[in-house]
């Protein structure tokens, strides 16, 4: 397949085992992984990455409570409908949610957009159960350069083979990752991914 950018999204839910399963991905070689925790406070998003060894700080971004880009070297911010605007003081990786091609057209000077549904949704059933893009949508996608697009929801190991046609610079994934439950799932899961990567 050609080279694209992995990123991993949290569960809305806190899990047990959180800071172990994003280092595993991060171990895995993927890109990132986003913070995505919107009732969290901030005291419990600070303890997830307090929790992580510094080396991985760089690799997570986050989904709200933008205040702790000021105290940890941070991978970025992402935006989205609760959380539009990164903080004044912010100037550092920005990235946003888009669910439609004319939102990618205004989103210049992020370094990457997620579009999606772009396959069903592995955590919302139902979501994305019709296609949502059309072949004229991903033509223009194919026109956005320098804009990254990743692809979001319902990536996975057995989706992920429909993207090499797509135009997108990469995939994030969350119910079919993060969702796992256990760090021995997640493991398993990992390895499905590499396996279709490498194949």
């Amino acid at each position: 397949m050609k080279p694209l950018k992995k990123i991993a999204f949290t569960t809305p839910e806190i899990t047990g085992c959180e800071p172990q399963m994003i280092a595993a991905v991060l171990d895995a070689g993927w890109d990132m992984v986003h913070i995505r925790h919107p009732e969290a406070s901030l005291t419990e998003i600070k303890s997830i990455i307090e929790a992580l060894p510094q080396k991985y700080h760089s690799r997570l971004r986050l989904h709200g409570h933008f205040v702790l880009a000021a105290e940890f070297n941070l991978g970025g911010l992402h935006l989205n409908s609760r959380c539009p605007q990164p903080p004044a003081f912010y100037n550092g990786p920005l990235s946003r949610s888009c669910h439609t091609v004319a939102e990618i057209l205004d989103s210049r000077g992020f370094d990457y957009v997620t579009l999606s549904p772009v396959f069903p949704s592995v955590s919302k059933p139902g979501y994305g159960s019709s296609p949502v893009f059309t072949p004229q949508d991903f033509s223009q996608i194919d026109k956005l350069a320098p804009t990254v697009v990743i692809a979001l929801g319902g990536v996975t190991p057995a989706t992920l083979p429909l993207l090499a046609d797509l135009p997108f610079g990469g995939f994030a994934v969350l119910g079919s990752l993060m969702g796992c439950g256990d760090m021995s799932l997640l493991k398993e899961r990992l390895c499905q991914f590499n396996l279709t990567l490498n194949s």
